[in-house]
């Protein structure tokens, strides 16, 4: 059991951090923390079948205890079968089952590339295994979506111009690009919000209307166009492929941005300039 916090949805519905889970979370009891058979409720709702790559409908099970089999861990299950291991009253859990209600085309394919470099690795043909599953746990765990309309609001983010983004282009950053937590390590952290938490973005360019569209729709267009992304087995093979972002300097993210001297706190808005 993992509960250091007590279930309150209505605060996790009112915080910008969980917006891209927002339509799934309202739809959880507001009494009391959700169980599995209300996810597997929830993804028997969902208006279209929720499958890994090989065709198996996605399923919440109990977690395996003991030494298990190489079949039946956590991704070769998941890959197999469409089972995900889940724990019971366990934050971490509960945020990678809402991720996949949310983005399940980009699940799927994150865990085909785990299987698939854990087949590698057991046939002894890949010596890239590790650095192309730590990309992939790393977008996992704290990948942040950054869609964008603006080039040059992107050069800015990989350069790390932090202040010039976030408050002298402040309003294009509202109107021009958008932040949408995937991680679900992140949103477990996301429940206690403090200076330092940094997602992983991986960044996508998007039309202008992108942003006129209602959160459903943007979910969805994001999650078909991160799935098409890592179908590529060339992507998302080095965590050098993914941008820092420092979460609490998002525009409206945290009460304290509203200014200026926020930005210069070089600890947490570090300086820097990474390899295009």
């Amino acid at each position: 059991m993992n509960l250091s916090f007590e279930w309150d949805r209505d605060r996790l519905l009112q915080s910008p951090l969980y917006a891209p889970l927002h339509p799934v979370i309202s739809r959880l009891n507001p009494h009391r923390f959700p169980s599995l058979d209300e996810l597997n409720a929830l993804l028997d709702a969902h208006p279209h079948v929720i499958a890994v790559e090989n065709g198996s409908g996605l399923h919440f099970v109990a977690q395996g205890v003991g030494r298990l089999a190489f079949e039946v861990q956590y991704e070769p299950r998941c890959y197999l079968t469409g089972e995900v291991q889940t724990r019971q009253d366990n934050w971490h859990d509960l945020f990678n089952a809402l991720v996949w209600l949310t983005y399940p085309k980009a699940k799927a394919a994150i865990n085909t590339r785990h299987y698939h470099a854990l087949m590698n690795r057991d046939a002894g043909r890949s010596s890239e295994r590790g650095a192309v599953r730590d990309t992939n746990t790393l977008l996992d765990e704290s990948g942040v979506i950054v869609a964008y309309a603006d080039e040059e609001l992107a050069g800015l983010l990989r350069d790390f111009k932090w202040t010039e983004l976030f408050w002298q282009r402040r309003e294009q950053v509202k109107t021009s690009m958008g932040f949408y937590v995937f991680g679900h390590g992140l949103y477990e952290k996301a429940l206690q919000p403090y200076i330092g938490m940094t997602g992983q973005g991986l960044l996508l360019a998007v039309e202008q209307e992108f942003f006129s569209w209602s959160q459903a729709q943007q979910s969805a267009h994001l999650d078909t166009r991160l799935a098409d992304y890592l179908s590529d087995p060339q992507r998302c093979r080095s965590t050098r492929e993914l941008s820092p972002v420092p979460l609490l300097g998002v525009p409206g993210w945290s009460t304290d941005n509203d200014c200026a001297s926020y930005y210069e706190n070089s600890d947490y808005f570090r300086p820097g300039r990474r390899e295009r």
